[in-house]
Order: structure tokens, then C-alpha cells, then sequence
């Protein structure tokens, strides 16, 4: 069965470029021109993923996201945005979306990065045994993880980094490996994105003033292990 996807853009050039490449690589692609358009395409078709751009009229992208999230509903969501600023990245972070991608963008990349997120979320049932590193608790199963008695509410693509490395507690997992392994393609040493989930992560994970649990190796990578 194909992926459907949502491409919502205001932009009309986008929008069709993107639908032509998309039916291209095999996927059903449905349109939206503006985030309430965006919302009641995916209360209707129910789509496997969301390619949507922040700026747009009326809602806009972070709108749109921040209401899925508040409705429990875990659509993967790839954000499109013309700005590059961290800020504005850990805007997009905040309001719940799985990744993003700056324009203009590499089709092959954004290409890369659908595939990344529809893999991670059919494979979301993988390895069901709870993880556990010092008071810090994940089920895989369910998809949700603790700090103590403290429910951590997390995106898709923080979840599955955060699984990666308790799966790997103690253990220094290579920059590299984790673009791999969460996005299905090495950005390269220039790119910011991993460095962006981690300090989001860190922020929800270490909350309260807990020890921090999730490590730096400078020029290497980064691990889990307790205080």
C-alpha cells in the first residue's frame, strides 16, 4: 500500500513540484494551501506524513502542529522553513514537529528525510522490553517515557533518538551513526540538526534539576549514562 503524504504550502509552485516529485517516488500526495485547509485534509484522509510549511495564511505551519500535539495525534511532521536561525528551529521543535528542513532544499534530501520518518514510524513496535538508565524509564512499546514520576512528553524524533541512545547506554554513538541511524542520511559536519534535538532533549529529559543523564563527547558524539 503507498504512503500518502500532505504537502501543505501556500506557495503554488511548491506545492505542484512537490506532488509531481512525490507521485514520482510512489506516494499518493494530497494538497493544502493554508493550515486550516492542512488540518481538515488530515482529519479527512488520515495521511501518513505532513510536509508543512511554517509560513503560511491564517494558521500557520506552527499552529497546525502545535494543535495535532494538543490532540494526542502523532503524524509524523516534516516542517519547511526559509528561516535558519536556531531559534526558529527550536520554534518548530517546541510546537511538536519531527524535523525540518530549511529552503531552498536538495529534493534528494528532503527525499531522504520522508523515507527516514515513515521508516521510524512503521517501525515504532520494535524491541516492546522497557529501557532504564538511573530514573529515567522508556517504553518502546507504548512510546512514552519518564523522568522519576514525571511523564516526558516527547516528538517523534526525540523518542527515537532518545531510544537509540538508551539502547546503547554507556556507549559513545559517532555523530554520524546517529544521522544515520534516526534520519537515514549523513548531513555532513556543518549540519546543526543533531546538535538542535540534543539541547531540546536534554531540556525536557534533565527538567527539574536532575542530573544529567544525556553526555557530550566533544569531537566524537554523545552517550547516556547515570550521574
Amino acid at each position: 500500500m503507498r504512503a500518502q503524504i500532505l504537502v501543505a504550502d501556500d506557495d503554488r509552485a511548491i506545492r505542484e513540484s512537490l506532488e509531481r516529485a512525490l507521485g514520482l517516488e510512489g506516494y499518493e500526495v494530497l494538497t493544502a494551501a493554508d493550515g486550516a485547509m492542512a488540518l481538515a485534509a488530515i482529519d479527512a484522509e488520515r495521511p501518513d506524513l505532513v510536509v508543512l510549511d511554517v509560513m503560511m495564511p491564517g494558521l500557520d505551519g506552527l499552529t497546525v502542529c502545535r494543535v495535532l500535539r494538543a490532540q494526542r495525534n502523532r503524524l509524523p511532521i516534516l516542517m519547511l522553513t526559509a528561516r535558519t536561525e536556531t531559534s526558529d528551529r527550536v520554534a518548530g521543535l517546541d510546537a511538536g514537529a519531527d524535523d525540518y528542513l530549511s529552503k531552498p532544499f536538495e529534493l534528494d534530501e528532503l527525499l531522504a528525510r520522508i523515507r527516514a520518518l515513515l521508516r521510524r514510524a512503521s517501525a515504532g513496535d520494535a524491541g516492546t522490553g522497557a529501557l532504564i538508565v538511573a530514573d529515567l524509564r522508556l517504553d518502546p512499546a507504548t512510546r512514552r517515557a519518564w523522568r522519576g514520576e514525571r511523564e516526558i512528553d516527547l516528538t517523534k524524533t526525540e523518542f527515537d533518538l532518545l531510544e537509540l541512545l538508551m539502547r546503547n547506554a554507556g556507549i559513545v554513538l559517532q555523530h554520524e551513526t546517529i544521522y544515520e541511524r534516526i534520519w537515514g542520511y549523513d548531513f555532513g559536519p556543518d549540519s546543526k540538526n543533531l546538535a538542535v534535538y540534543i539541547s531540546y532533549l536534554r531540556r525536557k529529559v534533565d527538567d527539574d534539576g536532575a542530573p544529567g543523564l544525556i553526555r557530550t563527547v566533544r569531537g566524537v558524539g554523545y552517550t547516556i549514562r547515570a550521574a
